[in-house]
């Protein structure tokens, strides 16, 4: 996280909170400004640090949002909630979540993503589908009677 953060920093972004480690605890950490110049834009670096990547209207989120190995989880915020559906719609995502944070879960929903963030999906009936193989089996009996 600290090499992402310094070459973030290198590359102009601005360090608007956070950028420090106590031992194994990283502060929460934001950085703005973020291009695909610098690693955190492609990079996940599985702690508490975020980029900001500004853009200029929908279709440059959308291509931003898509530029990535990755797909697990997402979120479009909107008044006009019929809009961030559609937005939503295509993001190349798992999950997207409309005015809420991304880190939602619940037992009963599928979870899982695409590209470089994992296969299938776990959760709720989801699950039989992902790790079983509905098959069809019978049995004949030879010497069972037909009346036919």
């Amino acid at each position: 996280m600290e090499e992402l953060v310094a070459d973030a920093v290198a590359k102009g972004a601005k360090l608007v909170a956070g950028g420090k480690r106590t031992g194994t605890v990283v502060e929460a950490t934001l950085l703005d400004h973020v291009t695909p110049a610098m690693r955190v834009y492609a990079e996940e670096s599985f702690g508490p640090v975020k980029p900001v990547i500004r853009v200029k209207g929908e279709e440059e989120a959308v291509r931003v949002a898509n530029d990535t190995e990755y797909g697990l989880s997402s979120a479009v915020f909107s008044r006009d909630i019929k809009r961030a559906f559609a937005v939503a719609a295509r993001i190349e995502a798992g999950i997207c979540h409309i005015n809420g944070p991304t880190v939602g879960d619940e037992a009963q929903m599928p979870f899982g993503g695409v590209k470089g963030s994992g296969y299938g999906r776990f959760g709720g009936k989801a699950s039989i589908a992902e790790f079983t193989d509905l098959r069809w089996v019978t049995i004949e009996d030879p010497g069972q009677h037909y009346p036919f």
